[in-house]
């Protein structure tokens, strides 16, 4: 019997070592992503690295003793720190936030990768027309999906691509289209689309993207500096831009985005992947990756953000509700 309780009191000592070790390493590697875009791809995983330090503190203050004990606390305490450095200004936008009543002239806007092997077209289309929203933002839209795009080609007025092309990124709107394009496919190729839409206080744009992973390191990069010209020939003060990013709020790379388009992004720390059963084998209880972003101009507030459900798609659809200044 004590031999067993020893055997267990080296095994969680062990795993402690391994998680402080392991957590206070990519922790700080992560924080590297600030002069390298290598190291800044292990930023997206930085809720890993948190709970991997955070069991090296618990763990090994629990069960480890004397010198043991400060190398295991002192390791996770490290982590916690870089994990702070890359997490907490995100964590703490996202608190300030205080949802305001809905009016109705407020443009209701929903960001939604529909995935193009969506396992339930069927919910998510039901659940989209049941939003009601004036404008709808899809990536992704081919193969199993491609019953949701058809569908919402005739319930929406306007839709950003021709009926002749086939689009990977929609925009449907009820607000009448006065110019539209899509994706350029001069490299790096961008998933894209936009339109300006008619308003009574005066045009605006809506843009939705979607990005390839971050890894490996630089395609991602040269896209966003490819939005960032993109989007620089439409009125800032006005333009709405949207779509999955795959790129977390903590990493250098949406960090310098943010910056470069002179938006505020109002998704913060907004969990929106993995939903559901996300691969042949594999099921999320819940998404813990914030990678769908919604940027507006001054022009714009938001009164409303929400995450809709897991129907069907590997994201969860994202809901703002913007008011016009």
């Amino acid at each position: 019997m004590r031999l067993l309780v020893q055997l267990l009191s080296l095994l969680v000592r062990g795993t402690a070592l391994m998680l402080g070790l392991v957590g206070a390493g990519m922790a700080v590697a992560s924080v590297g992503g600030v002069f390298s875009d290598r190291l800044d791809a292990f930023t997206h995983a930085a809720p890993l690295w948190l709970v991997m330090s955070l069991g090296a503190v618990v763990l090994g203050g629990a069960f480890a003793r004397n010198a043991e004990r400060l190398v295991m606390v002192a390791l996770g305490a490290v982590g916690l720190l870089a994990c702070a450095v890359l997490m907490a200004p995100e964590l703490w936008a996202a608190s300030r936030f205080k949802p305001a009543t809905v009016a109705p002239s407020d443009l209701k806007l929903i960001q939604f990768n529909v995935w193009h092997s969506n396992r339930t077209p069927e919910k998510s289309l039901a659940w989209i027309l049941a939003q009601d929203a004036d404008v709808v933002v899809l990536e992704e839209g081919g193969g199993d999906a491609r019953p949701i795009v058809k569908a919402l080609r005739d319930s929406y007025p306007f839709a950003s691509c021709e009926k002749a092309m086939r689009c990977e990124t929609w925009i449907f709107s009820r607000k009448k289209m006065i110019a539209r394009g899509g994706a350029t496919f001069e490299g790096p190729y961008l998933s894209a689309a936009w339109a300006t839409l008619a308003d009574a206080k005066g045009p605006f744009t809506v843009m939705g993207v979607h990005y390839t992973w971050p890894v490996p390191a630089g395609p991602q990069q040269a896209q966003s500096r490819k939005l960032v010209k993109l989007a620089s020939s439409f009125a800032r003060n006005s333009l709405i831009l949207t779509g999955d990013f795959n790129s977390t709020p903590w990493s250098f790379t949406l960090k310098r985005q943010d910056k470069a388009l002179g938006l505020q992004r109002w998704t913060r720390a907004l969990p929106s992947w993995p939903a559901g059963k996300f691969s042949r084998v594999v099921a999320a209880p819940a998404p813990f990756l914030p990678i769908d972003h919604v940027y507006a101009g001054e022009q714009w507030s938001a009164v409303r953000i929400e995450r809709g459900p897991a129907i069907g798609s590997d994201h969860r659809p994202v809901v703002v509700t913007f008011r016009r200044m």
